[in-house]
């Protein structure tokens, strides 16, 4: 998937969930990710992260933790 796609489908998740409480929107990112992104998509986000974590909300970065990891 194309790095700018990946980026702003990240980005739209969290912005949905601006509206909630803190802790419970970086959680309701990090779940959304993980129920629905498949093992490929997570890979290439944690790649993007590492290396140029500016394309993303504040609310993506925070949540990384919490996306399961591909092994």
């Amino acid at each position: 998937m194309s790095p700018e796609k990946l980026a702003r489908m990240a980005n739209q998740i969290a912005t949905f969930f601006h509206s909630k409480p803190h802790d419970e929107a970086v959680t309701g990112v990090a779940e959304h990710i993980n129920n629905f992104w498949e093992p490929r998509m997570r890979a290439q986000l944690f790649d993007m992260l590492a290396n140029d974590n500016e394309k993303f909300d504040p609310l993506v970065r925070e949540a990384e933790s919490r996306i399961r990891a591909v092994n």
